[in-house]
């Protein structure tokens, strides 16, 4: 049986802290200083996060500060999140590691059997589906949960987790969302649009395209359940032995320069 490394971590973090560990333990991963590793973490405060290509422009500062939610710019791609009631899971590959595919499309499908084994250790039925990049590239708006993404997993026709990847000399990360409770359209509120009418109507398309775990399941369940959920769901799926450890100092050190040079720098997060 495989083994996989599996960190929990339960006391929340704060934005840049959380990136910098997930890239962090990237480059051990990547270095063959460590073994491949799913970390399952959250976020206090909320958290704005913005693509890595994203405009600086998409963001309405003045509403950030006055709900006090932070704001930082990831590693990966896409369009921009609102991290806060939410389980958020990271899986940081080696090179030629059966799950890492022979390209970015067929990982995401690969992975993907993960997390729908995981929903349904929560007693969902979920789906993954492919979209084509036409349909990508129809989507314009600022929202992630309002994007199409490779392998998507949606709950009755909406969005239920997001995720993105990053490559890196062949290894791979993989993070991703999984809302649990509260209003998936807040996310609007900490962004800029043209108008009060443009923000509703923007409101509405992610409330119709986007879903929640407690909305989905008809119940709210806790982070630990859902936790316990991804640790199972990647173990049944792929035969894994979850082997639970704690971060190295190494990696702790790397994601402590790694913060302050870059998550945390407002010169990183304003470069577009």
């Amino acid at each position: 049986m495989r083994q996989i490394r599996a960190l929990r971590d339960c006391s929340f973090s704060d934005g840049a802290s959380n990136m910098a560990v997930d890239c962090a333990i990237l480059e051990a991963v990547a270095g063959g200083d460590q073994p491949p590793t799913l970390r399952l973490y959250g976020w206090a405060p909320f958290c704005l996060s913005l693509g890595y290509g994203q405009r600086i422009g998409d963001v309405d500062h003045d509403a950030l500060a006055k709900r006090g939610w932070d704001l930082l710019r990831r590693p990966t791609g896409g369009k921009a999140i609102l991290h806060g009631d939410e389980l958020t899971y990271s899986l940081s590959l080696p090179p030629n590691h059966p799950l890492a595919g022979e390209d970015v499309v067929e990982s995401y499908r690969r992975i993907s059997a993960g997390l729908l084994r995981a929903l349904e250790c929560l007693g969902l039925s979920a789906v993954a589906q492919h979209q084509g990049e036409g349909a990508r590239q129809g989507q314009a708006g600022p929202v992630c949960f309002e994007m199409p993404s490779h392998y998507e997993i949606s709950f009755g026709g909406r969005k239920l987790i997001g995720s993105a990847q990053l490559r890196r000399k062949g290894a791979v990360l993989q993070h991703g969302a999984l809302p649990l409770t509260g209003d998936v359209a807040r996310i609007c509120d900490a962004l800029r649009f043209d108008s009060v009418e443009e923000r509703a109507e923007r409101k509405a398309k992610v409330r119709e395209r986007a879903v929640t775990l407690a909305q989905a399941a008809g119940k709210t369940l806790s982070w630990p359940v859902a936790a316990a959920a991804i640790e199972a769901g990647f173990a049944r799926a792929f035969g894994l032995e979850l082997a639970r450890e704690a971060l190295s100092p190494a990696e702790t050190a790397r994601a402590d320069e790694l913060k302050s040079e870059r998550f945390g720098n407002p010169a990183w997060t304003n470069k577009r």
